[in-house]
C-alpha cells in the first residue's frame, strides 16, 4: 500500500488537493478523514464536495446531523458523514452507513468508531496542521493505482 504526502500552505491548496482526489473518485469509493479538531477536515470536505456537486450551496460539516447527502450530476450519491458525536458502533446501522458504502461515494470524518465497517480499499487521509502557520500536511494511504501521477 502506497503512501503519498502533500503540503498545502493554505485553504485554497487544501481545496485544490480535495478537488484532484474528487476527480479520481468513482461510485463505491470511501475516503476517511482523520485529524484533530481544527485540522482542516471540513475545508477538505468542502473542496471535495464542490468539485463533485458544483451546484451545492452551503456545505457544512454534518457534526450535528451526522450525515449530509448530495447528488452528483452523474446521479451518484455522495454521503458526508461526521461520526464525532456517535457513542456506539450500533448507531452506524441507524444512520445508514452500510448502505452508503455499497453504492455511492462516502466521505467520513472521525472514522475510528466505524473501523470494522470500512472497506479495505478506502483512502485514508490524515491531516496534520503546521504548528506556526495555516499549512496542512496530508498523508494519503491507499489507492495505489490512482495516486501515482499526483504531485
Amino acid at each position: 500500500m502506497s503512501v503519498a504526502e502533500f503540503l498545502c500552505p493554505d485553504e485554497a491548496a487544501t481545496c485544490a488537493l480535495a478537488a484532484d482526489l474528487a476527480k479520481r473518485c468513482r461510485a463505491g469509493d470511501c475516503l476517511l478523514l482523520e485529524g484533530d479538531l481544527g485540522a482542516g477536515k471540513t475545508a477538505f470536505a468542502r473542496g471535495f464536495i464542490k468539485t463533485l456537486v458544483p451546484g451545492a450551496q452551503e456545505i457544512v460539516s454534518p457534526t450535528f446531523t451526522i450525515v449530509q447527502t448530495y447528488e452528483t450530476p452523474a446521479g451518484i450519491l455522495l454521503n458526508h458523514f461526521d461520526l464525532y458525536r456517535l457513542e456506539d458502533e450500533s448507531e452506524l446501522q441507524e444512520i445508514g452507513l452500510d448502505e452508503a458504502l455499497q453504492s455511492g461515494i462516502t466521505l467520513i470524518e472521525w472514522p475510528a468508531l466505524a473501523s470494522a465497517w470500512l472497506p479495505k480499499d478506502a483512502l485514508h487521509i490524515a491531516i496534520h496542521p503546521h504548528p506556526h502557520s495555516d499549512a496542512r500536511r496530508f498523508t494519503l494511504t491507499g489507492w495505489d493505482d490512482r495516486l501515482k501521477d499526483m504531485t
